[in-house]
C-alpha cells in the first residue's frame, strides 16, 4: 500500500518500545504493508560488524525491507544524536520526494526525542575538557565521574546510569564549558520544536514476560556466536574502552574474555544488567508525550501485532488528509 506523501503533511510514523519487546519483526509487516523503507534509531546497530551483540535484524527477517541508518560508522568512531538526526532526516526526506510514508523504529530514546522534537544548544564536544574528564575517570574511576555530576547536575545523573561513562562524561563538559548544567540547558530548550506531525506508537510488554524474552535472546545470542564476534573485534583492534565495546553484551563478554568472571558469571551479569536497561527504556519512553502504547498479549502472533500498528497508522494519514482537505476549502482570513 502506498499513498502520496508528498509533503503535504508531513507525516512521520515511529515505532518504539524497549529491547526484546518485538519492535524488529512487527516492523518488517509494517513496513512491507506500507511499501516502505525502516529506519532505525538504534545507538548500537550503527556499528559495523557488531550484529549478534546489537540484535540486527538478518536479511531473512528482513524479508526484502530496506533496514537505514545501520552500519554506519566502525566502532572505533564516535556517533551522537546531532549525527543520528541529520542523517535520518537525509532519509526522511527521500521518502517523502517518492512519496513514502518514514517510519522509524527502535529503542534510543534520545535519538527518537532529537528526531522529533529538535536538537537544544549544548556546546560541542571539546578535546582539551574530554581529556580532563578522562584524566579524571583514571584517578577516581567510574563513581569518580559520577560523583563529580552529581555534584554540578544531580538532575541529569539522577537519569543516568553511572556506568553510562560517555553519557556522563558529556553531561560534565556540558557544565564545565557553558558553567550550566545539561538538565537546564535541555530544559530551556524544551524539546517543542514540531518538524513533522508524528505518531508514536509505543509497543508494551507484561515485565515477566519481556524479562523472560531477554534472557531468552541473551541464550540465542550466546548460542550463535556473540562471545565470537566480541573475541573477533577485540582482535581487530577494537579496545574494551570504546564506547561501542561498552555496550550491553560486549561488555560483559569482554570481562569474561579478559577472565575477569567465568562464564555462568558473565551470563548472570550480561540478563541482569539488560533486565535494568529495559526498566530504563521504559522509564524514558514514558516520560515522552503523545505516545499511544500497544499492550502485546503473551502468545500473540506478531502478524496480529502488526495489523493493529497499522490500523492506528491507517487512522492517523487519514485524518491528516481530512485536516488537508478542509484547510484547502476553508476561506482565507
Amino acid at each position: 500500500m502506498r499513498s502520496d506523501l508528498r509533503l503535504h503533511h508531513r507525516p512521520l510514523v515511529v515505532l518504539l518500545g524497549p529491547t526484546a519487546v518485538g519492535k524488529s519483526r512487527i516492523a518488517t509487516h509494517v513496513a512491507k504493508h506500507f511499501d516502505t523503507d525502516v529506519l532505525a534509531a538504534d545507538s548500537r546497530q550503527v556499528y559495523r560488524g557488531m550484529d549478534i551483540g546489537t540484535d540486527k535484524p538478518t536479511a531473512e527477517e528482513r524479508q526484502g525491507v530496506p533496514h537505514r541508518l545501520i552500519d554506519l560508522v566502525d566502532p572505533s568512531e564516535t556517533f551522537n544524536a546531532g549525527w543520528y538526526r541529520q542523517v535520518a532526516l537525509v532519509e526522511i526526506e527521500r521518502l517523502y520526494s517518492a512519496g513514502r510514508l518514514p517510519f522509524v523504529v527502535g529503542g534510543t530514546g534520545l535519538y527518537i526525542r532529537t528526531l522529533v522534537r529538535g536538537l537544544c544548544l549544548a556546546p560541542q564536544a571539546d578535546l582539551h575538557v574530554r581529556a580532563g574528564l578522562k584524566q579524571l575517570k583514571d584517578e577516581r574511576g567510574r563513581d569518580g565521574l559520577y560523583a563529580e555530576l552529581m555534584r554540578v547536575d544531580p538532575e541529569t545523573a539522577a537519569r543516568l546510569h553511572p556506568n553510562d561513562e560517555s553519557k556522563v562524561m558529556r553531561a560534565i563538559e556540558v557544565y564545565r564549558l557553558s558553567g550550566r548544567p545539561l538538565s537546564t540547558v535541555q530544559a530551556e530548550h524544551g524539546f517543542h520544536e514540531t518538524p513533522f506531525s508524528t505518531l508514536l506508537i509505543g509497543l508494551e510488554r507484561k515485565k515477566e514476560t519481556l524479562y523472560r524474552r531477554i534472557e531468552e535472546r541473551i541464550d540465542w545470542q550466546l548460542t550463535h556466536g556473540m562471545v565470537e564476534e566480541t573475541r573477533s573485534l577485540l582482535g581487530q583492534g577494537y579496545g574494551r574502552e570504546l564506547g561501542s565495546m561498552k555496550g550491553l553484551g560486549y561488555r560483559q563478554v569482554g570481562a569474561y574474555l579478559a577472565n575477569e568472571c567465568d562464564y555462568d558469571e558473565m551470563v548472570r551479569r550480561f540478563k541482569r544488567d539488560t533486565r535494568r536497561f529495559a526498566k530504563r527504556q521504559m522509564t524514558w519512553f514514558r516520560s515522552e508525550t503523545g505516545v499511544v502504547w500497544l499492550s502485546i498479549e503473551d502468545n500473540e502472533p506478531y502478524e496480529r501485532t502488526a495489523e493493529r500498528v497499522i490500523a492506528r497508522i491507517e487512522q492517523f494519514v487519514s485524518a491528516l488528509e481530512q485536516q488537508k482537505q478542509l484547510a484547502a476549502v476553508q476561506p482565507a482570513s
